[in-house]
């Protein structure tokens, strides 16, 4: 008998920037230049990374799949983003939301574990030099490839197959600006702490461990540089990890705060700057952070294109 007064949400709302209608052409304007930038950015580095005789080394093979990467990261997100903007409807189906969130923790658990493996080849290659061709072989970089791609893919689709399984038998309003797992828990009926505390396991082993991976490796990477008897060696050394560095910085620490703050401090204008910040910005800076910290990107960019 209760059962029968509950009504089930079939799709969501996203209010996104519904607060701010007189903005609207401009958000549209600025979010279709970050998109097209994104694509025009990362589409180059993939160019180069693939064409240039001298980038065909392990290091800009990973550069290349990360662009790819960050490429399709930011497809699941701001096309649709556009279009709510445009057409001023945050309308989702239920099974879009869905299919969403598990592409968004699919690429972002990626590009988590493809930057401990850059992490990892810039170790080799600084820690090991004489065992870099040996170690860092063709076929290795493929399978660490691989690996990235595949490895966390179905327990992602567990993950988000836990999460749709709650009951949304309340308000279908989504404060926030696409499908993520803090608004559908606020909206969702009954104790949700059994998939919080799944989402925080899954945060920590996907995100942190990979994060403390490629912590180790530059701890390494630093200490290998500080022993190089040239100044010329050491800046060089530095150089070449310095715009991984940044790239790792900024990424597992925007989404670290999205996904291990206390639900407590959870706010929708703070989860909406962090999940744009590490959907858009990052992506956005990439390109930027590779090719103007890296001679070799450069050198490749001017021959690519006309003067």
């Amino acid at each position: 008998m209760e059962r029968s007064n509950v009504t089930f949400v079939v799709e969501f709302i996203l209010l996104g920037f519904s607060d701010l209608p007189n903005l609207r052409s401009l958000l549209f304007g600025i979010f279709l230049v970050i998109y097209m930038s994104i694509l025009l950015g990362n589409g180059l580095l993939i160019i180069i990374t693939k064409m240039n005789p001298a980038l065909q080394t392990p290091m800009y093979f990973f550069l290349g799949n990360f662009s790819f990467l960050e490429i399709c990261y930011t497809s699941v997100t701001l096309p649709r983003i556009l279009r709510d903007i445009w057409t001023q409807k945050g309308n989702i189906p239920f099974l879009s939301c869905a299919l969403q969130i598990c592409s968004l923790y699919i690429l972002g658990i990626a590009e988590c574990l493809l930057l401990a493996v850059m992490a990892y080849d810039r170790y080799v290659a600084i820690c090991k030099p004489l065992y870099y061709p040996l170690i860092m072989n063709h076929k290795t970089c493929v399978q660490l490839v691989l690996a990235s791609w595949i490895t966390a893919t179905p327990a992602q689709i567990g993950l988000t197959y836990q999460i749709f399984s709650l009951n949304f038998c309340g308000s279908n309003k989504l404060n926030h600006i696409f499908c993520d797992t803090p608004p559908l828990l606020e909206v969702a009926c009954g104790d949700t702490s059994q998939k919080e505390l799944l989402i925080f396991l899954n945060t920590v082993f996907f995100v942190m461990v990979p994060f403390f991976f490629t912590l180790i490796s530059y701890v390494k990477i630093i200490t290998t540089i500080l022993k190089l008897p040239s100044t010329s060696g050491k800046s060089k050394a530095f150089s070449t990890c310095s715009s991984h560095l940044i790239v790792v910085c900024l990424f597992f620490g925007s989404g670290s705060i999205v996904y291990l703050r206390p639900k407590s401090s959870h706010s929708a204008k703070s989860d909406k700057v962090f999940s744009l910040f590490y959907t858009t910005v990052i992506p956005l800076l990439n390109p930027l952070i590779y090719s103007l910290r890296n001679k070799d990107v450069i050198a490749a960019l001017r021959k690519l294109l006309p003067k």
